[in-house]
């Protein structure tokens, strides 16, 4: 059931495990609108999912990483093919139906970006299962674990919480991203969750307008057990960074984007790479920012190059302490 790919690598530093990969195809046009047929420009295809989109990016900025996730069908080989091209040592994992798609087009009229996002597939108890088997046996010496994106229909909410486990017999720090029920379903072992401030708002089901409310929203994580630290992406209003000790405010860097997909990805791989040398998680946070304004300068979810992100990280500004003690 499992495939080995390029040569999957046992003793990457960072494994990333992407549950509901997709094929990323993009293309522009120079108006949308219904009922015409659209006459789209050229087509790029990247492999996409959010540990996909993580491993990807660290392996540019000199990580070594490995991912494992599922995939089925003729869309599941070519995103197997494309991880494998991109030099990521992969662990598939074959499942019976196909691996999905996300489409996005470019208004070149307006600068407007569509972004269709078809229903991952359905997996069964048993690719489940080896999922988790495959993890275990790609990061049996892996210093970090990054979980990312949605989980697909048939998997029960609590399955992060799975993986979260798996880390903690393993001593692998876990960084997970994801959102709505796959976020909600985990109670205790994360090292660090970014969730961005929609994702952040709806786990706690209530309004955060300010600084103050994002800061309390994350502390209750933290307090409850469920992760040490919280990195909230805010998009153009930066990042937030929160752990038992520290609230932290980081400014974004201005600039053009030229695609939006894939930014927040980046930034869990910054962030990742820059623990696993050995930085505190506030300059990995700088490092992220960094990756996540270089990936919006890229089309579709093109990776930015490891010189875009180490001039942007220069840029960074120092962050705002922020008062902990909201309550």
């Amino acid at each position: 059931m499992n495939s080995p790919g390029n040569g999957a690598d046992q003793c990457a530093t960072v494994v990333t495990l992407t549950m509901n990969p997709a094929l990323d195809i993009t293309t522009a046009a120079a108006v949308v609108r219904p009922t015409d047929k659209i006459r789209c420009t050229e087509t790029r295809y990247d492999p996409g999912g959010g540990g996909i989109n993580v491993a990807r990016v660290a392996r540019v900025l000199g990580a070594s990483v490995a991912a494992v996730f599922p995939a089925g069908g003729p869309t599941g080989a070519l995103v197997s093919e494309l991880v494998a091209k991109a030099a990521v040592p992969l662990h598939r994992i074959d499942i019976a139906e196909s691996t999905r798609e996300s489409f996005t087009v470019d208004e070149t009229s307006t600068g407007r970006q569509y972004r269709f996002v078809l229903r991952g597939p359905h997996l069964t108890a048993a690719e489940q299962a080896e999922c988790l088997d495959q993890l275990r046996r790609a990061a049996a010496s892996a210093e970090f674990v990054v979980a990312s994106g949605s989980l697909p229909i048939g998997v029960s909410p609590e399955f992060y919480q799975q993986v979260a486990d798996v880390c903690v017999d393993l001593g692998a720090l876990l960084i997970l991203d994801t959102s709505g029920c796959g976020l909600a379903g985990v109670t205790h072992g994360a090292f660090v969750m970014k969730p961005s401030l929609r994702e952040l708002r709806e786990y706690v089901g209530r309004p955060l307008d300010t600084d103050a409310d994002q800061v309390v929203a994350a502390q209750e994580l933290i307090e409850r057990g469920v992760t040490q630290a919280v990195v909230v992406s805010l998009g153009s209003a930066g990042a937030l960074m929160v752990t038992s000790t520290a609230c932290l405010r980081f400014s974004a860097i201005p600039v053009q984007a030229v695609s939006g997909v894939g930014a927040g990805d980046a930034m869990v791989a910054g962030i990742t790479v820059g623990l696993s040398r050995a930085w505190p998680l506030s300059d990995s946070v700088r490092l992220g920012i960094a990756a996540a304004t270089a990936m919006l300068m890229t089309p579709g979810t093109a990776t930015p190059t490891r010189a875009d992100v180490e001039r942007l990280h220069d840029m960074v500004s120092v962050p705002t302490e922020l008062d902990a003690a909201h309550h």
